[in-house]
């Protein structure tokens, strides 16, 4: 049986009775450092080795929707300048940092990207040294950028006839309802 406190404060699971103990509680202050790449690096460790809490969800939500010059509802982030946001009426759609809405939130949204593809011994020497480059025969890089900002939100190294890669579709409602137990957002297409 694993009960009892774990370090600071935070706490374990117990598994024979399924009870939650309390947790190390953050400040908004502490998740900003962290998302910011200049948390102290022992607090990052014990951060990322307990376990995680709505508060702590909750404050990562409201530093990003802090860091965003648009009101829409931040939903789940999809990266570090990604977002599945709510709409004034309420659809949720992935948006970008700086405003670009790309599709719905269940759509591929590198489909709505710029997309620049790495396919040539020239275009992979502007990322490797020479002859350290892959074979563009056996793999291109596809570079996903937004086409108003120009922000590059993701890479892939496929090879050169696979699809565009659609990474995943989070299930939001199980993650707000069970993991959070929170309730979910509001959105116009909701079954």
């Amino acid at each position: 049986m694993t009960t009892g406190r774990a370090g600071n404060g935070a706490a374990r699971y117990n598994h024979h009775s399924k009870e939650r103990l309390p947790m190390s509680t953050y400040t908004k202050e502490q998740i900003a450092r962290l998302t910011e790449g200049r948390l102290d690096w022992d607090t990052t460790l014990r951060m990322l080795s307990m376990p995680k809490d709505k508060k702590r969800f909750l404050f990562y939500l409201e530093v990003l929707q802090d860091r965003v010059p648009w009101d829409e509802r931040i939903v789940l982030p999809l990266g570090p300048k990604l977002y599945i946001a709510q709409n004034k009426q309420h659809h949720w759609r992935v948006k970008c940092e700086y405003g670009h809405e790309f599709c719905d939130w269940r759509e591929n949204w590198k489909l709505h990207a710029r997309i620049y593809v790495r396919d040539t011994p020239e275009a992979m020497r502007e990322v490797y040294p020479q002859l350290m480059a892959p074979d563009t025969k056996w793999q291109v890089y596809r570079e996903y950028y937004c086409p108003v900002c120009a922000t590059q939100h993701d890479v892939e190294a496929p090879t050169p006839w696979y699809p565009v890669v659609h990474d995943f579709e989070p299930d939001i409602d199980t993650f707000y309802k069970e993991w959070l137990g929170l309730p979910v957002p509001s959105r116009v297409d909701a079954a």
